[in-house]
């Protein structure tokens, strides 16, 4: 059974063209329709653009993390995540991620390794869409 450390709680009012509201009002943004998805786009987010987010800041502390536990901390990373939508053949829509490791100075062998160790082990969005969606991990 999961101790729960910390809740985020975010109200979201009008749905992909409405605006989101964390509780404490440190995220406080409106919502456009991308135009890829039929909405007008803008200077807005979206929840795709919000996930992304997340799951990269996520995935590169738990690579972070992997590579301390090792004893080879990272000093310059990066993980750009990008997250897509579409329609599958049901007609309803889908997600798929696609996750970009980068680590200057250091071997690709070796980055891949705690790359994949971060994906399989230790962050929890990766545990969260493992079956669900599909996620790649790409060193570059």
């Amino acid at each position: 059974m999961m101790q729960v450390l910390y809740t985020a709680e975010a109200t979201a009012t009008g749905g992909r063209q409405g605006h989101i509201r964390s509780q404490d009002g440190v995220l406080d943004l409106p919502l456009a329709m991308p135009k890829e998805l039929g909405g007008a786009g803008g200077n807005a987010t979206n929840p795709e653009q919000l996930f992304a987010a997340g799951y990269a800041a996520c995935f590169e502390n738990a690579l972070l993390r992997v590579a301390r536990e090792r004893k080879t901390p990272i000093r310059d990373s990066t993980v750009t995540a990008r997250v897509g939508i579409g329609r599958e053949d049901n007609g309803y829509f889908s997600l798929s991620v696609e996750l970009l490791v980068s680590a200057p100075g250091r071997e690709q062998a070796e980055i891949e390794e705690l790359a994949r160790i971060a994906h399989e082990q230790v962050c929890p969005y990766s545990h969260a869409t493992r079956g669900n969606i599909n996620v790649s991990v790409k060193t570059v």
